[in-house]
């Protein structure tokens, strides 16, 4: 990798953007300058980064000049205000909101997947939703070998999904509620602490919400399987941090369990948890701050003969975002797709 590369954060001082700075010193990432961008309210405060403090910038149209990579995790408002203009400046955007996943000139990549649509880019690269990078990891080794016909999945969504400051409400309302007082709620419309309620998110006229849609229509996109069927129900539950599924797999014909199994346990970002004597399987706890999507519970569904049961637990912020976008920053190094991508953009 070159050892010349301007990276600049884009939300430098939420969860996501925390944990990007950690992952870019813990994975030695190749930068030059680190450039960290946020509202102008958080302008001036001083963040640490390997021994070195540096000031965060209040983001403008004179933020990009000489950057290679825009790591955007500040939601979808201002991606779309400042992604294309950090484009045309001349950086790859690697965009963590939902503001260009859905537009067919945006690649939505999870490396361990679909790398290959990485050389299309055309300065802005969309990465996924976190539970679809989450179930993408651990299905896709078995959707190789045998195509997917429909995915029924329920997903246990944790507070880290609203940001930092949803995870600091959840603890905030387990003290409340342990000390017999009334929890307040904010950031969420209903206290999360000690409850769980369907996710939040817009819903549309099918009664499907607007997370549910996601998994959806990016898992079509990410696969390259515009006619799959799929079908989701998004719970937002009182974990802090590491979101898990329940998935259902319907395929052609039966899919063994045992190569289930194998092709998982081999998988790239992706590690196999199962004890059956003991009953453990991935849990949000063993997942949080670990890279690898944590898949188990693996099982033929009795209900149908050509349909896999499988648990899966994985880091939210880490893996279901700022992972990813760092794995996307190293692909587009490793395959030199830096120069000249932009050129093709528009404001």
């Amino acid at each position: 990798m070159s050892k010349d590369v301007n990276v600049a954060i884009l939300g430098a001082t939420g969860a996501v953007g925390k944990e990007l700075l950690e992952l870019l010193a813990e994975r030695d990432f190749p930068l030059k300058e680190l450039k960290l961008l946020a509202s102008p309210r958080s302008a001036g405060s001083k963040i640490n980064f390997q021994g070195r403090e540096i000031t965060v910038e209040a983001v403008s149209d004179k933020s990009f000049a000489g950057v290679d990579i825009v790591l955007a995790s500040a939601g979808g408002s201002i991606s779309k205000t400042w992604a294309k203009i950090a484009a045309k400046a001349g950086a790859v955007v690697i965009d963590n909101s939902s503001a260009f996943r859905g537009d067919d000139d945006v690649p939505l990549i999870v490396p361990e997947i679909n790398p290959e649509a990485a050389e299309g880019h055309q300065g802005i690269i969309a990465n996924p939703n976190c539970t679809t990078i989450l179930m993408g990891v651990a299905i896709y080794p078995l959707h190789q070998i045998q195509p997917i016909k429909r995915i029924v999945v329920s997903t246990y969504q944790s507070a880290s999904g609203a940001g930092a400051r949803a995870m600091e409400e959840a603890k905030v309302q387990a003290r409340d509620i342990l000390d017999g007082k009334q929890p307040q709620a904010e950031i969420f419309p209903y206290p999360i602490a000690f409850n769980l309620f369907p996710h939040n998110s817009p819903l549309n006229e099918q009664g499907y919400c607007e997370e549910e849609m996601k998994m959806v229509n990016e898992t079509r996109k990410i696969f390259n399987a515009p006619d799959l069927k799929i079908t989701a129900t998004c719970v937002r539950v009182p974990i802090l941090r590491a979101h898990s599924e329940a998935v259902n797999l319907e395929f052609e014909q039966p899919f063994d369990v045992d190569r289930a199994r194998e092709l998982i346990a081999a998988a790239p970002g992706a590690k196999l948890v199962e004890d059956w004597q003991n009953n453990y399987f991935p849990m949000p706890m063993d997942a949080t701050g670990r890279d690898p999507v944590l898949v188990g519970r693996i099982r033929q569904d009795i209900s149908s003969q050509n349909n896999l049961e499988l648990w899966l637990c994985g880091d939210q912020i880490r893996k279901g975002a700022a992972l990813n976008a760092i794995q996307i920053a190293e692909l587009l190094l490793e395959k030199n797709l830096l120069t000249g991508a932009n050129s093709t953009v528009s404001v």
